[in-house]
Parts: C-alpha cells; structure tokens; sequence
C-alpha cells in the first residue's frame, strides 16, 4: 500500500466537488425522489439532429476531426452569432469544444497567471472559481445578491485593481435566471475597455429568455471584440447536454493558445456530436422555440407556487432556473435542502454550492415535468408549514 503523504495534488485535495452533483448523486436509484438539481431538459434532442448523426454513424464518419474542429460547423456559429451583431471569423476566431465547460477550462487556462485577480459574480456557475483557483488566480467575489442578482457596472469597477485581469459573467444567468439589462452592459463594457481587461460571457442559455426579451451580447458593444470573450453550446437549447458540443469565440491570438490546450486534453469534440450541432443552427430552431415555451409555462407555476407559499423569489427572464429566498425559515441552504430531501423525497441545490452569495437562498429547475413540479412545490409548501411548527 502506497503509505506517501504526498501522492496527490494538493491543489486537487483542496478543491470542493460539484454540490449540484452531490445532490444529483443521492437521487440515483431512488425513484421516489423528485429532482429539481441537475440543470438538464427533460426533452429529448430534437429528431432532425439526432437524424443527422445517424446518417453520419451509418456513412462511417466516426474519426478525429482537426483540433479546429469541423469548419461546416464553425461557419454555422458565425452566422448565429451574426444575429447578435458580432462579427466572428470560422477559420480561426471560433473553437468547437467539448460543451461549454471545457470552454471555461480552456479559456481561463488560457489567460491567468499565478496572482491574476479573475472577478467573478457570484452567485454563479459552480465550475467558475475552482478552475480559476487551479490557475493559482485570485478570484474576486463580486456579490449581485444586492443588486437584483444584476452586476453592475459601478460595482464591477469598484472591485478593479492593477492585478485584475478578466471578469467572469453569465446572462441570462445559471443559478438566478436573471438577465443583464443591455444599458448595463454597456456600462460594463466601458469599464472593460477603459481597463483593458478580459470579458469572459457565458452565454449557454441565452436562446431560452421569456416574455418577449431578446438576448444582448456584452461582444456586441463597439470595440469589445477586442476584450470579449464569448462562451455557448449546445446543451441547454438544443437539449443535447449528452453530446458535449460548445465553442469559444474569441480574438485569434487567444484562440491559437486555447487550442493548444484543447489539442492536449481533448483533441476535439466527437465528431458526429459537431454534425449533429451544425444540423441544429441550420434547422432545430422550430423545436428549440417549442422548449422555450414550455420552460416559459414551467417557470410562471413555480413561481406563482414560491410567492403563494411566501417565499420571495426573483421571476426569471432566462435559463430555467428559480432562486426562491429561505432565510425566512431560519435555516441555511444546506441544512434546508438536507431536510427538504430527506422529510419530502424533493431534492434542491443549496444556494451556497453557487458561492457565499447564495447562502440563504435555494436553486430549483423547471426543466422537469411540468406534473412533477406541481407535485414538488406542494410538497415544499408542506415542508415549510411542518417546519414552522
């Protein structure tokens, strides 16, 4: 037996896992439990793209592609991001990845030195900070819970010093559903631009925005291609988190290194998976509107059953996610998920699994059966009625 102290990364050792997988894990095998953890739809990947990854199986097309990946799909992504007035070259200005969360991995890999400060608005995505933290970054918190879960400009600028050297959003975001209005973008933009530094965009979900809203992109603003750095897939919209298909678009300069990396750790994303995506933009979107409608009608019931209930909860604009306030419970995210879980068979994130700035709050996601989640929420409603006693 290998008795070292020392046979394992500390940096690895020290690093939290995923609690958004914790919670999934204590689902698996247990079908009296409702799920609203795991940030996956509930529909399967539109027919007409899985089709095309038949046809490709059937034709033997099952080899590497470049590190580049396949230029049919990188000139498919341009002309989607050309819809949102940004202006991407397919040779060498975007980089099919396997799913967004390689892209971050890459892209952060990419630019951060040891002692880099990274802002990053929290509450957000679990992967953000750890990966920065095996950078040797600094990871500025930049806390939104006061602003609407909305970063703002006057905030971002706030947090600025000689050292940083990206800042990190996501909108509409994952966990809050909330969107970052375009005059505030702007705003963001100018501090970017006056500071020189990286804006790195999560933008997964920005094809799933309600009530007649439509996605803006910090890349569109005039002069920050230069500093914007735009992240998306697949997985969400196009109900194909299986596939493992993203991409970056981003200056080349940056790109050339973000695919030396990918060239190592991945090679690139599997191939029919990068048919298959192309095939989606050129013709899945009466199917993703169909998605959209439907997380459309899930959110206003989950919301409605949250402010009946009397817990106050932002309405998301985007994504499918709902960030309900407990604290009037008394209880901290962890011990009421805990609780939820074991007395009601309902299974929530824990809002601090998104960083401190979810403490207090819970995630739940609406893309689940819609009958399912009626059944939650009474149970919820249950719950915080047992617990009051």
């Amino acid at each position: 037996m290998n008795s070292r102290t020392d046979k394992f990364s500390t940096k690895i050792m020290n690093t939290q896992g995923s609690k958004i997988r914790k919670f999934f894990e204590l689902c698996i095998g247990h079908d009296d439990i409702i799920s609203l953890g795991v940030g996956e739809p509930d529909f399967p990947t539109p027919w007409i793209i899985r089709e095309e990854a038949f046809y490709h199986l059937e034709k033997g097309h099952t080899s590497y592609t470049s590190n580049w990946g396949l230029i049919e799909l990188r000139e498919e992504v341009s002309k989607y991001l050309a819809r949102f007035g940004m202006d991407y070259n397919p040779k060498n200005e975007i980089l099919p990845t396997v799913g967004a969360s390689e892209a971050v991995d890459l892209v952060l890999r990419s630019i951060l030195n040891p002692g880099d400060e990274i802002i990053v608005c929290e509450p957000c995505y679990v992967s953000y900070q750890p990966l920065a933290d095996l950078c040797d970054a600094k990871v500025i918190h930049l806390d939104t819970s006061k602003t609407n879960f909305i970063p703002t400009a006057e905030l971002v600028e706030s947090v600025i010093t000689a050292k940083t050297k990206a800042i990190m959003i996501c909108s509409p975001s994952n966990p809050t559903g909330k969107t970052i209005p375009a005059e505030e973008l702007a705003k963001i933009a100018e501090v970017v631009k006056k500071h020189e530094i990286w804006c790195i965009s999560d933008e997964i979900y920005c094809e799933l925005i309600y009530d007649g809203r439509k996605h803006v992109s910090i890349g569109s603003f005039p002069g920050m291609k230069d500093y914007a750095i735009i992240l998306n897939g697949f997985s969400k919209a196009f109900a194909m988190t299986g596939w493992r298909i993203g991409y970056i678009a981003a200056p080349a300069d940056l790109l050339v290194n973000c695919c030396k990396l990918h060239g190592y750790n991945s090679i690139c994303p599997p191939i029919f998976s990068q048919y298959a995506a192309a095939e989606g933009l050129r013709n899945a979107w009466s199917e993703v509107e169909k998605m959209r409608v439907s997380y459309q009608q899930r959110r206003n019931l989950m919301h409605k059953a949250f402010l009946d209930m009397g817990l106050p909860c932002v309405e998301p604009e985007g994504a499918f996610y709902m960030f309900p306030d407990i604290r009037s419970t008394g209880m901290e995210s962890e011990e009421f998920a805990k609780a939820l879980l074991e007395k009601k068979k309902v299974a929530v994130v824990p809002g601090t699994a998104f960083g401190d700035a979810g403490e207090g709050f819970i995630r739940c996601c609406y893309a689940t059966d819609i009958n399912k989640i009626k059944i939650a929420m009474a149970k919820i409603a249950e719950f915080l009625q047992e617990i009051k006693k």
